[in-house]
């Protein structure tokens, strides 16, 4: 019988780390698969973070390098520059990317640096307990929201991706999300897209990840699912932020 789905060689034979119906196995997958059919995987190089996916090295099928908290993208920029041949990436959580990573990331962007950034954002801090991240959607509970986010108290939660494509340096961004299947075949393209992006050294490119925490949400995986659906895409819309056709355009101007 003809195989229709196989295991990729862009990850490693082992149980993770990940709490069950966490979509960080999905992102994995993606990010590795995509590497490996456009025949990347031995030279491409990733940044891990802290947080859940601090063990990512033990995951990917790649050569992986960790990094200080939030500090990622200093990391990738230093990596890319001296290996310019090489395709690299980072891949951080909303805690460590928005919260203590926000200048390291806004200023990779802004300097242009030709790596690529997978922003798993899922509203909430996972490995440290589920307190309330920059994400943490309004009304949204939390160990250090207990009744819910309040705008006066702490802010309306970041929108990344739109910030980011502000930036003169950063020429793709898109948001996706792991929802759904629909969703995951969008997913994998943006994948796809910002590495061909990266190969063309055009400058900073970038996904957001809309992802499920059903441990510190306090849901069962598939209500997790649908809660992502009902509550994150209406205030983190899908789609393109930025491509490298508006950046030519502007260039031009």
């Amino acid at each position: 019988m003809k195989p229709v789905f196989t295991y990729t060689k862009g990850m490693v034979r082992t149980d993770t780390s990940y709490c069950p119906g966490c979509t960080h196995g999905i992102a994995h997958r993606l990010i590795t698969e995509t590497l490996d059919e456009m025949g990347l995987l031995g030279d491409a190089v990733g940044v891990a973070p802290i947080g859940c996916a601090v063990q990512a090295h033990k995951f990917m099928n790649l050569d992986m390098c960790e990094s200080a908290h939030g500090r990622a993208p200093a990391v990738a920029s230093g990596i890319r520059r001296v290996h310019p041949d090489k395709v690299v990436f980072t891949y951080q959580g909303d805690g460590d990317l928005a919260s203590i990573g926000t200048a390291e990331i806004v200023h990779a962007a802004a300097r242009g640096e030709k790596f690529t950034t997978f922003f798993i954002n899922n509203c909430i801090y996972g490995m440290t307990g589920g307190q309330m991240a920059p994400t943490t959607l309004l009304g949204q509970r939390s160990t250090t929201s207990q009744d819910g986010r309040k705008k006066e108290q702490a802010g309306s939660p970041i929108r990344v991706s739109e910030l980011l494509s502000a930036l003169d340096g950063a020429v793709y961004i898109e948001r996706v999300s792991l929802a759904s299947p629909a969703h995951i075949r969008n997913a994998k393209k943006a994948v796809r897209r910002a590495f061909e992006i990266q190969r063309q050294g055009l400058g900073f490119t970038f996904v957001e990840f809309l992802s499920t925490c059903p441990t510190n949400w306090g849901l069962a995986p598939p209500d997790a699912m649908k809660w992502l659906i009902d509550n994150m895409i209406p205030y983190y819309p899908l789609g393109v932020y930025r491509e490298p056709q508006a950046v030519e355009k502007e260039a031009a101007v």
